[in-house]
């Protein structure tokens, strides 16, 4: 397992097991609610800002401030 932090604080989660069966997955069957950037050569940074992963504080700070 690795985690690894980029460029804006783009967070890359990667897991790899010897374990699991690779498997078909079927195509989604509802419309996607949010743009797909299918075809588009570079996908845009994330822009959304959310009061707790945005804030800015460590979790040791924000924890221990009660």
């Amino acid at each position: 397992m690795s985690l690894r932090f980029g460029g804006e604080g783009q967070a890359f989660l990667q897991v790899d097991t010897p374990c699991v069966q690779e498997s078909e997955v079927a195509d989604s069957t509802s419309r996607a609610t949010a743009p797909t950037y299918e075809g588009m050569e570079h996908i845009p940074r994330p822009n959304i800002r959310d009061g707790f992963w945005s804030a800015g504080a460590s979790v040791a700070r924000s924890v221990g401030s009660s």
